[in-house]
This record gives C-alpha cells, sequence and structure tokens, in this order.
C-alpha cells in the first residue's frame, strides 16, 4: 500500500501518498467513484470520520463501524486511496466541459446544501446562477397526453418569464414540456440526470440538452459515464425536489416516479402542488391522490406564487429586481 500521511496546507487538509498530494476535492470525487457508497453511506462516512480525506485514510476495521460498510465495501475503500480514478474522472469532465461543484463550493445551490442527504459532489454542464435559488420543480409522467403536456409548459413558461427557475429531469413527456416552456420563455431551466452526463437519456433529447447548457445547466450526482440503472432515477428525485421552493406535480400515475419527487419534497418542508385531472383517468389518479392528502391544488400560476413563503436569503433575478418571496414576482 502507499506510504501515506496527513498534513494542513493554506488551512486545507491534504493527504501525501508515494503518487502525489490528495486534496479533499479529490478525496470526496473518488469516495463518489467507489462501488456501493450511495447518498446515505456518503453522509453517514463523512459524519462518521470529519472528511473524505480522513474516510479514505481510515483503518479497515474502524470503516466496518459504520452501518452499511461491509468486508467488501471497505477493502474497495481502502484500495482507492491513491485516487487514481477520480484523477482519470477529474481530466474526463475536463475534456467534456464538465464542472465538478462539490458541497464547499460558493457555486453550490444553498437550498440542496440544506437537505440531509445533498450530493457532496454535483457534476454540471452549464452555468449555475444565485438566481437559480429561485426555483419550482414541474414533473409528471413520461405517458403523458397532450392536455399535460401543455399545462407543463405553459406553467414554466409563465414562471420563468418572471424569473423563476424551472427544474425538472430530461424525461419524456411532462418533463421535457417544462423544460421547452421554460426555454421559449428565454428563462433557466435546470436538468437532473439520473445518468452521468456523458450519457444523455432518453438520447432523442440530446437536442434539448443542449438548449438546456445555454440557459442552464445539466446537472447529476452520477459519475461522468455512468449509464441509467433502475436505482438512480428514484435517487435523484431528491435533487430535484432539494433544488426547488416547490414541487407541480402534472399528470402522474399511481406508479408515476414523480410520486417519488412529491414524498421528497414534503419531507424536504417544499410545497407540494399538484394539478387536477379527470377521475377516470389512470394517468391523473396519482394527482388526485396528492391532494386528497393535502397537496396545495394548482389551476394557475398564482395559486403557486400565493401558497409560496418568503424565500430563506433575497435573490436577485435581474439587476433591478431584488425577490424576497415569490409572491413579489410580476407575471
Amino acid at each position: 500500500m502507499p506510504a501515506l500521511r496527513a498534513r494542513i496546507h493554506n488551512g486545507s487538509q491534504v493527504a501525501v501518498m508515494s503518487g502525489g498530494p490528495i486534496d479533499e476535492a479529490l478525496a470526496l470525487l473518488q469516495l463518489n467513484l467507489v462501488p456501493g457508497i450511495g447518498p446515505r453511506l456518503q453522509s453517514l462516512l463523512l459524519n462518521r470520520f470529519g472528511s473524505a480525506i480522513d474516510v479514505l485514510t481510515a483503518p479497515g476495521p474502524e470503516l466496518l463501524q459504520v452501518d452499511g460498510v461491509g468486508p467488501r465495501l471497505s477493502a474497495a475503500i481502502t484500495a482507492s486511496r491513491s485516487c487514481e480514478q477520480a484523477r482519470e474522472e477529474r481530466e474526463h469532465c475536463a475534456t467534456a466541459g464538465v464542472d465538478l461543484i462539490l458541497q464547499t463550493d460558493v457555486r453550490y445551490p444553498e437550498p440542496l446544501s440544506r437537505i440531509c442527504d445533498a450530493p457532496p459532489v454535483l457534476y454540471c454542464k452549464g452555468e449555475l446562477k444565485p438566481q437559480d435559488s429561485l426555483a419550482i420543480a414541474i414533473v409528471g409522467s413520461r405517458q403523458s397526453s397532450a392536455y399535460g403536456r401543455q399545462t407543463a409548459e405553459r406553467f414554466a413558461h409563465a414562471l420563468a418569464n418572471a424569473g423563476v427557475t424551472i427544474i425538472s429531469g430530461l424525461a419524456r413527456g411532462i418533463d421535457a414540456a417544462a423544460h421547452r416552456g421554460a426555454l421559449a420563455a428565454g428563462g433557466r431551466t435546470l436538468a437532473v440526470c439520473a445518468t452521468g452526463l456523458g450519457h444523455i437519456y432518453p438520447p432523442e433529447h440530446k437536442d434539448l440538452a443542449a438548449e438546456i447548457v445555454e440557459q442552464g445547466a445539466m446537472l447529476s450526482e452520477s459519475p461522468l459515464d455512468r449509464h441509467g440503472q433502475r436505482g438512480l432515477f428514484p435517487q435523484r428525485n431528491r435533487i430535484i425536489a432539494g433544488l426547488s421552493q416547490g414541487v407541480i406535480i402534472v399528470e402522474a400515475g399511481r406508479t408515476s416516479g414523480a410520486l417519488h419527487t412529491a414524498r421528497h419534497a414534503n419531507e424536504q418542508g417544499r410545497e407540494v402542488f399538484a394539478v387536477p385531472g379527470r377521475i377516470d383517468h389512470p394517468g391523473c389518479l396519482g394527482c388526485l391522490d396528492l391532494l386528497r392528502d393535502g397537496a396545495t391544488l394548482v389551476r394557475n400560476v398564482d395559486d403557486v406564487l400565493d401558497a409560496l413563503g418568503p424565500l430563506s436569503a433575497p435573490v436577485r433575478t435581474s439587476e433591478q429586481t431584488v425577490v424576497h418571496a415569490p409572491r413579489e414576482l410580476n407575471l
């Protein structure tokens, strides 16, 4: 095993390996690349040891004391101490025009930083801006009706035109309509991807993704070249909710992934809105259930702005406009 010692350099911890120095940013990236470490376990490890460097340099017996870490995962963490994977990932990201934003970075979205399982590393293609703290997520079914897509696009257009950033997941159906509505208004939109940013999913949305990069950003917590896996899609929904002040569900059946986003929003203290639909349409039953359980019924954008409370901090949406509460926006 390479020789290892820790030191403090310019106020930051640095691990010195035989292969070269490792700072906290590189260690966090490496931890993100270890198979078997998801958001919950990353949080446990970082809370237990204090830093990613300390996780990577921890003795095996200490790692095994963390709930969820078995012998195989402990060995994988120990084997990753050189951070060679992280160095390669960083180079690939630079080539692909993807930024790596740590939770300690001033660019990291403030609303997202407040959730309990915020991703330690965000992959970002495009640009995050302070005004993105004023955001609403619009999500719904992939198997959507023309009415549902029109409704999502109309809401997104009106909100984006007023200076609200629209968050969604780049999926077919409602998500794509929400992104397109924001883009058509000349506003900002962020797409949170389950896959790595090196693999756009669905593939037919490559052009849409390119437009989003021009007027916002593509975001992911997944390594750059990770393909879609079933568990990644519900997992990313907590990020969609975490970036927003509230989530609008437009058309969702009872098994729709959009309901995961609503659940995360509720757990994170965000507002949950639902667009009512036909009582005899399976694709609307999830929204109707949300309304029965206490979600705010939304008929127009005013319903959304009226329900949202003051922002945690003022947001500048233009040189002339500082917003303290969404209700101040001019539609």
